[in-house]
């Protein structure tokens, strides 16, 4: 009797022994499974999608833009012709007068920022010579004349579909007439620069505005300075007019 209580004692031990390993193999199988789980029930992005098609529209801007740019700036050739406005001393003891003037150049670009300009324009005014006692002449205003042909290089620092910023140094040859009203008098005696040619050089920032990739409105603040009656002439002024592009680089 003692022995067969010994013996359900061992086999009901034995029993809850092999239930419990069972439940920790179900536990320990179920708590390795969830980071699967969880991995899969987590949501997809809701921005991606609007995030795609804001960076499609991002890139076909970027593509209209480079493409407006090179259909202004890939030109080979640039005509410009304007009107002008200058203050410049007439002679030595004169006070400043206004030239009013014509220009036209063309410039050859060798990439679509540097080019080179060819330029020739022509100045014209009338100073106040006051009355000449010594001509006993009435000559007042006598009218002067200045031609000038430059050449030097255009840069563009700013390229914008829709406008451009550039800068221009020239230098070149001026030829001046301040005896045409004078009645056979020299210049001199009203105080104005003997006939002549001398230097000239110019200093420009011109600014365009694209009416469209051909055809541009130009203005163009200027610093001239000339050498006539072997002194320096220092002026401001501007020019503004149209500027044309042909030919493919």
């Amino acid at each position: 009797m003692f022995s067969f209580r010994r013996i359900a004692l061992a086999l009901a031990l034995s029993a809850a022994a092999a239930q419990f390993a069972t439940g920790q193999d179900s536990s320990s199988s179920s708590s390795s499974n969830p980071a699967p789980q969880a991995q899969q029930q987590q949501p997809a992005n809701p921005n991606a999608g609007v995030e795609a098609v804001q960076a499609r529209i991002r890139a076909r801007r970027a593509q209209r833009r480079a493409q407006a740019i090179h259909d202004v700036y890939s030109h080979l050739y640039e005509l410009h012709t304007s009107m002008g406005y200058l203050r410049w001393t007439p002679g030595k003891t004169l006070q400043r007068v206004t030239l009013y003037a014509w220009d036209t150049g063309l410039t050859r670009y060798y990439s679509e920022r540097l080019g080179v300009t060819l330029d020739g324009r022509g100045y014209y005014g009338s100073p106040f010579v006051g009355i000449n006692s010594v001509t006993n002449s009435a000559i007042t205003n006598p009218a002067v004349s200045i031609y000038s042909f430059l050449g030097g290089p255009t840069y563009r620092f700013v390229t914008e579909p829709k406008y451009a910023v550039s800068g221009q140094v020239m230098a070149g040859y001026a030829q001046g007439n301040f005896s045409g009203d004078l009645n056979g008098f020299p210049p001199q005696s009203f105080g104005l620069y003997p006939n002549g040619g001398t230097f000239i050089i110019s200093v420009s920032a011109p600014l365009d505005y694209h009416v469209s990739p051909n055809i541009s409105l130009r203005i163009a603040p200027e610093y001239v300075a000339t050498g006539f009656g072997s002194s320096m002439q220092n002026s401001l002024g501007f020019t503004g007019g149209f500027v044309f592009r042909f030919g493919k680089q």
